[in-house]
């Protein structure tokens, strides 16, 4: 699971930019002599079904002795210069559309404290080994210019950072953010990363809560997410037939979570 997920991830950004990942280099490292050989060898067969899956071509690799096992891939994708979708691609009155779930790091911390019951785990480890594959190629066809794939930074982050980049001012409604089974509960017990915390901490300035957000829902947006979903922005016009187009391709779940609503040369982000 660890070496799909990873696998999945690294892909994530070429699919991100409305790109076709052709090529991969495994980037390893790994202490042989605490973790044995074995576990090494799944890591790599789970990161090999995952590019088997994408249709992409394992072509190398490099390996480290490390302390800590720490396994990713180097990825190279073509895409048309016609079609590549940016987080600088926002324009007033675009709608704003999320294809996963949020609450990876949530859930993972509750696991880490064996918190979490057995169904969220699975909806975690699901969520982190789906491609954004469909959801990537999708998005293309229907002429959509702004993308981003939700990771590190939190739902948030990653907003404000194409708020930034397009110099809009957006606005998210969290009760239409899909959340992972358990993930609110495990935040509502304050089990937050402190991945999370540094999220919130760094885009505070881009960032003004609502009042009447509840604490958990606030806490959701700053997760950092693992393999997380793609965030698309695409014209009013044609935001109905993107989300009926991605549901029939499988992809789910799919929401509209928010909208650009004007021009901002600071690029704020309203969180309600």
């Amino acid at each position: 699971m660890f070496g799909r997920a990873a696998a999945a991830n690294s892909l994530s950004d070429v699919y991100a930019m409305g790109g076709r990942p052709v090529t991969a280099m495994n980037i390893v490292c790994f202490p042989t002599r605490k973790l044995g050989l074995e576990t090494l060898r799944r890591i790599l067969e789970g990161g090999l079904e995952t590019l088997r899956e994408a249709g992409v071509a394992l072509v190398g690799g490099h390996s480290v002795e490390d302390d800590e096992p720490k396994y990713g891939l180097s990825v190279t994708g073509l895409v048309h210069p016609d079609k590549i979708m940016t987080n600088s691609g926002l324009r007033p009155g675009d709608k704003l559309i999320l294809t996963k779930a949020i609450g990876i790091g949530i859930i993972a911390a509750a696991a880490k404290g064996d918190l979490a019951s057995a169904e969220s785990i699975e909806a975690m480890i699901t969520s982190m080994c789906t491609l954004n594959k469909k959801a990537s190629e999708v998005a293309v066809s229907v002429g959509a210019k702004a993308c981003t794939d939700v990771t590190g930074f939190g739902l948030a982050g990653h907003i404000v950072e194409m708020a930034r980049a397009s110099k809009c001012r957006v606005r998210i409604l969290t009760g239409a953010v899909p959340v992972l089974q358990g993930a609110l509960e495990a935040a509502s017990m304050g089990l937050i990363p402190a991945g999370a915390h540094a999220n919130r901490k760094h885009f505070s300035a881009w960032i003004t809560v609502d009042p009447g957000v509840a604490l958990e829902r606030a806490d959701l947006m700053f997760d950092p997410q693992t393999s997380g979903g793609l965030l698309i922005g695409i014209p009013e016009a044609q935001a109905e037939e993107l989300i009926r187009r991605l549901a029939s391709e499988g992809v789910a779940p799919v929401a509209e979570i928010g909208n650009v609503s004007g021009p901002d040369p600071d690029g704020h982000v309203e969180i309600v």
